[in-house]
């Protein structure tokens, strides 16, 4: 299987988050690519290669032009003021208040923003936009015949709705891969999002539209973050109605309850009638993840690999979230090598 990755990613070192009532080193971190590349390497499942330059077009068929504008432009408003560490909003446009963007660059930070855990720092826009290429360039190689690519992406995207950052995402690089299947002929897409917290970003880009099957098998969001969407009665509007499905578990779940979600969610992508699918990769369901609460083992991660491949649709991976970065390479190219090795030549 061949990989899409960019150096670049490592151009985004956010220092410190808002978690627990306390500032902290970044979860999201250099090393979690980094040790996802060195596994594939060891076990020589395919190519590497660098992406292609798909420019700001595919972006703005997701995201508005106003959110691309303060992402590429933040750094240097902040700079202007005197500061030179980490960007993290102080305030947010939360009900009743009016959704004006403001002229000070505090403010539009928080406009923009869902969380104190996206940090913009001097090279945030160089990694996001480089991330989106990758998926795009992951995407091009599916037109191009591939049965399956992997877009070893980061900083991750599936929080990231089309105008605001939170939860360590930015640009939404499955999303934007999605839309760009569309743009070039596909009919309908689905989203499969394994990452355990919900992909509030990519529900919201695509909850009204039918040409894209949203599922997400997630921690309850009576409980765990993103809190505020992927509760099971959450099925789309307008023209999207039905094409959305959440599946929120339960603390501890393991592969028992896990499996069987995603059974489910693979008999609605089966019977969706997608031209293909993008999966939002993230490993934080492994039972020693830092922020997260399900029971998955590695071996399990093969498991799904060769569930997603009965699909028979090309597919997309996406890397998204995982915490536990010594075994984040091991279980994310799990997943690589089940679905390889379910795949008929």
């Amino acid at each position: 299987m061949l990989t899409i990755y960019s150096d670049d990613h490592r151009l985004h070192h956010g220092q410190h988050e808002l978690i627990g009532g306390h500032f902290m080193p970044c979860f999201e971190k250099p090393s979690r690519a980094d040790m996802v590349l060195e596994r594939l390497r060891a076990v020589n499942l395919g190519d590497v290669r660098g992406p292609d330059e798909h420019g700001r077009e595919p972006l703005r068929r997701v995201h508005t032009d106003g959110f691309l504008n303060f992402l590429e432009h933040a750094w240097a408003d902040w700079q202007a003021t005197g500061r030179d560490h980490d960007m993290l909003p102080i305030a947010w446009p939360v009900r009743r208040l009016r959704q004006v963007e403001p002229d000070d660059i505090d403010g539009r930070l928080g406009y923009y923003s869902l969380d104190a855990g996206a940090p913009i720092t001097a090279g945030t826009w160089r990694a996001i936009t480089a991330s989106a290429n990758v998926a795009l360039s992951g995407q091009a190689e599916l037109a191009k015949g591939a049965r399956g690519v992997f877009s070893l992406c980061r900083p991750p995207g599936h929080h990231a709705a089309s105008d605001y950052i939170g939860g360590y995402c930015y640009l939404n690089n499955a999303a934007i891969a999605a839309q760009a299947m569309l743009d070039q002929g596909a009919r309908r897409v689905a989203i499969l999002d394994v990452d355990y917290h919900h992909g509030n970003g990519t529900q919201d880009i695509f909850y009204d539209r039918p040409d894209v099957l949203f599922t997400s098998i997630h921690g309850d969001p009576r409980f765990e973050y993103p809190y505020f969407l992927g509760h099971a009665d959450e099925k789309g509007q307008g023209p999207g109605e039905g094409f959305n499905r959440n599946y929120p578990l339960a603390s501890g779940s393991d592969w028992s309850v896990w499996g069987q979600a995603l059974a489910d969610a693979c008999r609605l992508i089966a019977g969706y009638g997608a031209d293909a699918l993008v999966v939002s990769l993230g490993v934080d369901t492994f039972k020693e993840d830092p922020i997260s609460q399900f029971k998955l083992d590695s071996p399990d991660y093969l498991r799904m690999g060769e569930v997603i491949a009965g699909l028979g649709l090309q597919t997309l991976f996406v890397m998204e979230g995982g915490y536990a970065v010594e075994e984040i390479g091991i279980n994310a190219v799990n997943v690589l090598q089940g679905f390889d090795a379910a795949t008929p030549r």
